[in-house]
């Protein structure tokens, strides 16, 4: 079987420089999956590229199985029952609410319209709001609005374009769970784009890294953060720091902080130079911890606080503790290193 969406090796450029280059994915029925990456790293013009407003200069873009895209032919966005979010909302600010659902809706009477409207407005719990104008509205509810009027064509597919950024963090993570949910409860398959890991990590089933216009990693949240693949992902996955190392044996690093024995077996040669990743909590609070460390930065999390900590060799690294430890700037505390899981990379510097 087909999957509902699949991008073979395509590629895209602007004015000659290739901006998007051999990227292939696929997406599955139902599914909800997320291009991240840093700004300027192609992500969005992927999306483009897949809702038909970008041409492709190498490879396909396929819809169940049928060609949609390829180098000298793209099918109509308005043909491709594909839905988007944008950005900016794009609401007309002489619509009102149920008008800005409905206006998508080809070959209906005015009724059905507004029963479609009602519905989708009831979907995302808009219900009450019908008559209202957008700029009556909060970020959120025209956010809501708009996938609303994205859904209410029944899309095969929905792109979602950095749809969270212009709201405050915690609109943000409260929308990003929603907007799962109604997509789940509607059945639709849907496509984000973001900068941001956490609504990543919130919506998306499969998140894809991008970086310079290239897929670098296709995979879970979990085997991302745990099993990275490239040193780009490792790094702008999570927080950490790398220690700079030699390898020992397959599974034995010694760093500067003394030697690291972990869960994984690398096949480079015994004295390759390796960078090692330590996440937070690979550094856990003991008072008669081998470590002794200086405070140099903390920032309250809730039930924890993220320390930064200079190590007597002088390196910084990141160490969550409980947060009823709380420790002062300035103040010497004591960790071990307990890396449960080894994830290093060979120094080709």
């Amino acid at each position: 079987m087909d999957p509902l969406l699949q991008l073979k090796s395509i590629e895209c450029r602007y004015r000659d420089h290739p901006v998007v280059r051999e990227l292939s994915m696929h997406v599955n029925e139902g599914d909800l999956v997320c291009l991240l990456g840093p700004s300027g790293c192609g992500k969005t013009t992927v999306l483009r590229a897949i809702a038909g407003f970008e041409p492709l200069h190498r490879g396909e873009i396929a819809m169940r199985g049928k060609r949609v895209s390829s180098v000298g032919y793209t099918m109509a966005p308005e043909k491709r029952r594909i839905g988007m979010v944008f950005q900016d909302y794009a609401l007309f600010p002489h619509l009102n609410v149920a008008e800005n659902v409905s206006f998508g809706l080809r070959g209906m009477s005015n009724q059905e319209k507004q029963s479609v409207a009602e519905h989708m407005l009831g979907t995302v719990g808009l219900g009450e709001l019908a008559r209202r104008y957008p700029h009556e509205l909060s970020g959120g509810q025209q956010q809501r609005v708009a996938l609303a009027r994205a859904l209410a064509p029944q899309p095969e597919l929905v792109l979602l374009d950095e749809p969270f950024s212009n709201l405050d963090i915690e609109m943000r993570e409260h929308l990003s769970q929603e907007v799962r949910r109604i997509l789940k409860q509607c059945g639709t398959t849907g496509v984000l784009v973001t900068h941001d890991q956490h609504e990543a990590f919130a919506v998306a089933n499969h998140i894809g890294v991008m970086d310079r216009g290239r897929l670098l990693q296709w995979d879970t949240a979990y085997n991302l953060y745990h099993e990275p693949t490239d040193l780009f992902v490792a790094d702008f996955i999570g927080q950490g720091v790398f220690l700079s190392g030699t390898l020992l044996a397959p599974d034995t690093v010694e760093t500067e902080i003394g030697i690291v024995r972990g869960d994984r077996a690398y096949e480079w040669q015994r004295g390759t130079r390796v960078k090692l990743l330590l996440r937070p909590d690979d550094f856990v609070p003991d008072q008669n911890g081998e470590l002794r460390a200086e405070v140099m930065q903390k920032a309250f999390k809730g039930a924890e606080i993220l320390y930064t900590l200079r190590l007597s060799t002088g390196t910084n690294v990141l160490s969550l503790f409980p947060s009823h430890q709380d420790h002062n700037i300035g103040e010497r505390v004591n960790v071990r290193l307990a890396p449960d899981h080894m994830v290093a990379f060979a120094d080709h510097a």
